[in-house]
């Protein structure tokens, strides 16, 4: 079998809340059944030790009913998470192409989610126009919202 993307994945304070954010500002739609994962074989592949988590998958627009998803998940014990940033070292973002930026960040807005900086349009020499915002989903993680045109 070829290299294929599959999934990324969110680990939620609320994966029930964080799930919904994202079918209702982006158009994910929940991929049944709902995940409830517990025992020595997650234990193993995570390297925890009484692991246990409940959670869902999304599948993402635009790419069919195979296409890969968002895994969100809520672990039944977990530390606070960090505070992320645009330069933070690791995985810094999620992008979505949208249709139409403006209305995109006031989904985010509009469903608890917040600006990073502000959306901006700018003329990319041979590459064309681009125009994105940097958004927080409701639990901090941060989500490009991009169009080129």
């Amino acid at each position: 079998m070829p290299i294929q993307f599959a999934h990324t994945n969110i680990i939620a304070k609320d994966w029930k809340a964080l799930a919904r954010f994202y079918e209702v500002a982006l158009g994910c739609t929940p991929q049944l059944p709902e995940l409830v994962l517990s025992g020595d074989w997650l234990d193993d592949l995570v390297g925890l030790s009484g692991s246990s988590l409940r959670g869902i998958n999304l599948r993402v627009p635009g790419h069919g009913d195979t296409g890969p998803t968002l895994e969100i998940l809520t672990y039944e014990n977990m530390p606070e998470g960090p505070v992320m940033a645009a330069n933070t070292p690791g995985l810094a973002h999620l992008a979505f192409a949208v249709d139409d930026v403006e209305a995109s960040v006031k989904a985010f807005l509009d469903n608890g989610g917040s600006l990073v900086g502000k959306p901006i349009v700018k003329e990319v020499p041979g590459a064309g126009r681009l125009s994105a915002a940097y958004a927080r989903d409701p639990e901090g993680n941060i989500v490009e919202l991009l169009r080129w045109d």
